[in-house]
């Protein structure tokens, strides 16, 4: 959950415990009676509903064996109250997925234990507040038990002792997900970067278009006409584009952003860590080949060195105790 003042990693519910119960059995039935499925397809009414019809036609052939006025109607009654059993269900599954997003924008808690507040540089966890710039970023590679690698972008706090946790000791980490490749990573990074600098606008993201007029400094970017689009122009291309064409755009912006040369890019990082620099000279040309043949280093681009910023952006970051 993101907006202008924090990028969450954790959301809870402003709900107790017997309305979770509640909602549970809701669910439950609403899902699971329904003679769609959420997403498309036949779901289990008709399971339950073939049932109840096979179940009352072999009561039929005995029938004959059973000498019972009311017989009949109760064969045909148990099918119909199945079947009227799951068209509630029905129901009510068209309701929760039509208010479903309404529900939880009421009710939805965005919570401060476990966020990068840009307002202040700092990021929030339950084992204190630090700096984001006491972070460091890498990109993991595991291995399956088949023997498939895949990655992982991590930010770990670079000083673990003023951060354990209470039992297993290790450093505080957050981990960020990602479809893709190794650069896909790298744009997540990125994007985290440009979140947490103040100098800079929010980047132009569906996720952060209803906030944009909210953040000082995006506000004045796009009321000077830099952004170069509406207001609403992710709400218009979601609204007025099919399935289809947000397919290909999403595969053509999956493309730019692998083709994108991460390597040799400013950091940022050097100007508030002493000797930074000296340990983190370079990146490899090409992210996606290093990460997948990691002995073969191939080019690696040296970084440019970072100007300091503006005395008045200077002054604001290091004072963390106001907004920046």
């Amino acid at each position: 959950m993101i907006n202008e003042k924090r990028w969450s990693k954790r959301v809870d519910e402003n709900i107790g415990i017997t309305y979770r119960l509640i909602r549970f059995i809701f669910v439950i039935y609403s899902h699971g009676f329904s003679f769609f499925r959420t997403g498309g397809g036949a779901g289990g009414g008709w399971i339950f509903t073939g049932i109840a019809v096979f179940v009352s036609l072999i009561g039929a052939l005995g029938q004959f064996f059973v000498e019972d006025s009311q017989f009949p109607f109760v064969l045909l009654g148990m099918p119909i109250s199945v079947a009227a059993f799951c068209g509630i269900a029905t129901v009510l599954l068209r309701l929760w997925e039509k208010h479903e997003l309404k529900f939880y924008k009421g009710n939805r808690n965005w919570s401060d234990d476990y966020a990068f507040c840009r307002y202040t540089g700092m990021v929030k966890s339950s084992r204190g507040d630090f700096p984001f710039y006491e972070f460091d970023a890498y990109v993991e590679m595991r291995v399956g038990t088949q023997g498939s690698q895949f990655h992982s972008f991590n930010l770990i706090h670079r000083y673990p002792h003023r951060s354990p946790d209470p039992f297993t000791k290790s450093p505080l980490e957050f981990s960020f997900f990602a479809d893709g490749s190794i650069a896909q990573y790298y744009a997540v990074w990125d994007m985290l970067q440009r979140y947490m600098d103040v100098s800079q606008p929010l980047p132009d993201v569906p996720e952060l278009e209803p906030f944009r007029h909210l953040d000082p400094t995006t506000k004045a970017y796009d009321e000077a006409g830099k952004r170069g689009r509406s207001a609403t122009y992710w709400r218009d291309l979601y609204a007025n584009s099919s399935a289809e064409e947000l397919k290909a755009l999403r595969e053509a912006h999956r493309a730019e952003v692998d083709s994108a040369a991460w390597g040799g890019r400013l950091d940022l990082m050097e100007l508030s860590v002493p000797n930074y620099r000296e340990t983190r000279k370079g990146e490899p040309e090409d992210v996606n080949a290093f990460g997948r043949f990691p002995w073969k280093a191939g080019k690696f681009l040296d970084r440019p060195e970072s100007a300091p910023p503006s005395k008045d952006v200077a002054n604001r970051q290091n004072n963390d105790d106001t907004a920046r």
